[in-house]
């Protein structure tokens, strides 16, 4: 059943997201990227740039990992660009699910910027209750406020989480991790999305002894290939024993 509110409350009402556990395990997932890039050696400019221009925790990490375990510029483009295309999938998916014949082409653009998990599962979830003239206003509320508030909570903890005690550092950045397997578990369809799961938590620790400067890749383009080709074997068994 759909409830009747104008844009602004629309707004607003996503912009809530801050305050629901997954925004705020977010919030301390951040706090824990900030304690990285301190440890890795990032000014709090260069953070907070970072966490504003590339928009999704994964990517950032990836960058940051990249950093820190010293690759190459091309090895580190292409890994943080293979860990962005898997949000082309949930954009595509989410706007039409929020657009109307009136929206603006340079609008959605804009907003495509704050796709991420946290506000994509939120709004997927959350903007089937509500009117279609009013969804862009909701995920721009979702979107826009969760990216501002969090990268101002990295801009303020910079300074902050270099003086906790390393314990608490590592508990806050563990967050990451929990946070981001957690979500994307909750939100996947489908069971391919658990095979990759399964194969990437085996797979990263192999190739972080065998290859650590570009144990990420590795373990994305050999583990996504293999959860597809099982996938594609288990479907065709299933076609074939209906």
């Amino acid at each position: 059943m759909q409830i009747n509110i104008s844009k602004s409350q629309a707004f607003w009402q996503g912009a809530k997201v801050v305050f629901t556990l997954q925004g705020l395990m977010l919030s301390g997932a951040m706090i824990g990227f900030a304690g990285f890039a301190v440890e890795v050696g990032l000014s709090r400019f260069e953070a907070v740039l970072m966490a504003g221009m590339i928009w999704a925790l994964p990517s950032q990490l990836i960058l940051i990992g990249s950093i820190f375990a010293g690759a190459a510029l091309p090895a580190t483009f292409l890994a943080v660009a293979l860990s962005a295309i898997r949000l082309m999938p949930m954009t595509a998916a989410l706007v039409p699910e929020i657009k109307n014949p009136k929206t603006p082409t340079w609008l959605l653009l804009i907003l495509s910027h704050f796709v991420a998990i946290t506000a994509w599962v939120y709004s997927m979830d959350k903007t089937r209750e509500l009117p279609r003239d009013v969804r862009v206003s909701f995920f721009a509320g979702a979107g826009g406020c969760i990216w501002a508030f969090n990268t101002a909570v990295i801009g303020i903890s910079y300074g902050i989480v270099s003086d906790l005690p390393l314990m608490a550092i590592g508990a806050l950045f563990f967050l990451t991790p929990v946070y981001f397997l957690m979500t994307l578990w909750r939100s996947a369809r489908d069971y391919s999305i658990y095979i990759a799961m399964v194969i990437g938590l085996i797979l990263g620790p192999v190739f972080a002894q065998i290859w650590p400067e570009i144990d990420i890749l590795l373990a994305g383009v050999v583990g996504g290939s293999l959860s597809t080709l099982i996938y594609v074997l288990i479907e065709r068994n299933k076609g074939e024993n209906p």
